[in-house]
């Protein structure tokens, strides 16, 4: 039976991770994007932009978000690259941004992975 709890244990972690990964913008294609002047969106809470924040990113946070976005970014057609604390607020920030005609938002994943794409670019 301790088999069977460790077997179930590594299937649901497996599949939190594919789950967190899935939708992610590649780091390539997200530095390319940078390049070319895609805007970068920090959607985490204000408590938690204040403890780090991108000196690139626009911060709305995803309740603020779908208020914001049409005043901040007009051009629906401009790339979003949007980052969160886990990744996770940034997917759905990014399917909220589609469903409002955005359909160049990405969800660039996690705070951390941002930082590191941006001090490799």
């Amino acid at each position: 039976m301790d088999w069977l709890l460790i077997a179930v244990t590594v299937a649901l972690f497996v599949g939190y991770v594919f789950l967190r990964r899935k939708g992610r913008i590649s780091v390539e294609n997200a530095a390319a994007c940078l390049h070319r002047g895609a805007l970068l969106i920090d959607v985490r809470s204000l408590a938690e932009s204040s403890t780090g924040h991108l000196p690139q990113a626009i911060h709305m946070s995803l309740p603020q978000s779908e208020s914001l976005i049409a005043n901040r970014v007009p051009d629906k057609n401009q790339v979003l690259l949007l980052h969160c604390q886990s990744g996770a607020r940034s997917g759905m920030a990014k399917n909220k941004r589609n469903a409002l005609g955005y359909t160049r938002a990405c969800n660039l994943g996690s705070y951390d992975r941002a930082a590191r794409i941006l001090n490799h670019k």
